[in-house]
């Protein structure tokens, strides 16, 4: 009797134990609903990084772009709002994922010194640093904000210490390794231009039409030279094929949305239809050997360039401004200013413009015919 006795005991005791998890678990839970904290690779990998994607083209790119109109035009007022935009890229991207993660005032406020630290220790590997230490620093300072009757004091406090003191001690690894990645692909495309072409050309393609950032991936790794070529290929062929394959459809206004705009409004119609996608794939895993073994074609001006493809052009406009004044990360790598030849421009035509729009109008036309690609298929809503 008194060893069942002790058993129900410890059972109770259990259960007890069990049942008080149970209540702070589901009191975890409401909190982090009441915060609108969601712990998923869609509000992570998907909104945060395409918010990041958008601030870093409205700070570093933009910038890079107003430089190259003040080196060739002379005026010294494009160089200095270009310097100003290019400096206060950590702070751009910091904010733009406190924007997409919903962060309240003081919180998406206080990510501005969090920007800019995680973007200045994090070296080649800035944005990625950036991405990662924004999302804990947004996060917590969500968890606090407006849990004290000092808020005001209390939640820039967390937030900003938080986020520097994270940036202090993973940035520079977080750093390190992205450039040694990016190192390590851009030494294998020299190597083997025919098959890093290929890999690189797809791979920055298909990121480039998925719904995250090719931009910020190419500038993490800090991709130029041939290896930054064959990125440009591969999204102008996203682009570019998409727009011409897709005008039976979409006639004018697709062709200016997807091939000056983005890819990824086709991404609906490919989950649809996942082959939809093989012409614009098929056709970069050409174009990039292409670039990368026919015509040697670099992309040695800003690495997030390499990500844009034909969007508002910076691709094509990278690759220019890379000829005539190569960026630091491309100096570094050897690169020198050079007068471009007839060969490459023809190169720079060929690559990003019109081998996509020819290949990729061709295997959509393939595909068609044997049922694959169907009438309606790249119709966009």
């Amino acid at each position: 009797a008194r060893r069942l006795k002790y058993r129900y005991r410890c059972l109770d005791t259990c259960n007890d134990t069990l049942f008080i998890g149970v209540v702070h678990l589901a009191g975890f839970k409401a909190f982090l609903k009441r915060k609108d904290i969601e712990f998923s690779l869609r509000r992570y990998g998907i909104d945060a990084l395409g918010a990041m994607a958008q601030g870093l083209f409205c700070s570093l790119l933009i910038g890079t772009i107003l430089n190259t109109l003040g080196s060739q035009t002379g005026l010294t007022i494009f160089s200095t709002v270009g310097g100003y935009a290019t400096a206060m890229s950590g702070p751009a991207m910091a904010v733009a994922i406190g924007y997409a993660l919903k962060c309240p005032p003081l919180v998406l406020f206080s990510l501005v010194p969090v920007g800019w630290a995680s973007n200045a220790l994090g070296g080649a590997g800035g944005p990625l640093a950036v991405l990662v230490i924004a999302i804990v620093a947004a996060e917590v300072g969500k968890m606090v904000s407006k849990e004290t009757p000092i808020d005001v004091l209390v939640t820039p406090l967390v937030t900003i210490f938080v986020g520097v003191a994270l940036a202090a001690l993973i940035a520079p690894p977080i750093g390190a390794g992205a450039d040694y990645i990016g190192s390590l692909i851009k030494r294998a495309t020299v190597l083997q231009p025919f098959w890093m072409g290929i890999i690189v050309s797809a791979s920055v393609g298909i990121a480039l039409t998925l719904p995250i950032s090719s931009a910020a991936i190419c500038h993490s790794f800090n991709l130029v030279g041939l290896a930054g070529g064959a990125a440009v290929a591969g999204c102008c062929a996203n682009m570019v094929g998409f727009a011409v394959m897709s005008f039976r459809e979409n006639r004018w206004g697709g062709l200016v949305s997807q091939g000056l705009g983005t890819s990824m409004l086709q991404m609906g119609n490919i989950v649809k239809n996942p082959r939809i996608w093989l012409p614009a794939i098929l056709t970069s895993m050409i174009t990039g050997p292409i670039a990368t073994c026919v015509f040697k074609l670099e992309m040695n001006g800003a690495a997030i360039n390499s990500g844009m493809g034909t969007c508002g052009l910076c691709g094509p406009i990278g690759i220019w401004t890379g000829w005539l004044n190569p960026s630091d990360v491309a100096l570094a790598d050897g690169a020198a200013a050079i007068v471009p030849t007839g060969m490459d421009w023809l190169g720079l035509v060929l690559v990003c413009f019109v081998l996509p729009a020819v290949l990729c109008w061709a295997f959509g036309l393939f595909f068609r015919r044997i049922g694959w690609i169907r009438e309606g298929d790249l119709t966009l809503n």
